[in-house]
């Protein structure tokens, strides 16, 4: 299981940040999200296999849509003024102390 951040804000795979979904979505809004999102990834798979670019570069721009849709790119879904550091090193973020105390347990 990936560590999430003690804010909530992102999980960690590999020692890189990811933004978690913003968790103030309804379930209903959530679910129909992530439905696209999945279905968005299928048709990647799709135009990846088809040998089409134009399908392809399609299929990636839903998948991006359905992200932002549920707070894991785009604007930020919190309100302080935090800066964003999806997709970073976790070492090289504020996170970075946190993220090391962490692999010791």
């Amino acid at each position: 299981m990936s560590p999430t951040t003690p804010d909530g804000r992102y999980f960690v795979v590999e020692g890189q940040l990811w933004r978690c979904t913003n968790p103030s979505l309804n379930e209903f809004d959530r679910q129909r999200f992530v439905d696209e999102l999945m279905a968005a990834r299928r048709e990647v798979k799709a135009a990846k296999a088809s040998g089409d670019p134009k399908q392809l570069y399609a299929a990636r721009a839903k998948v991006h849509l359905a992200k932002i849709e549920l707070g894991e790119r785009g604007p930020v879904w919190w309100d302080d003024g935090s800066a964003d550091v999806n997709r970073m090193q976790v070492t090289n973020t504020p996170y970075a102390d946190w993220y090391l105390s962490i692999q010791h347990l």
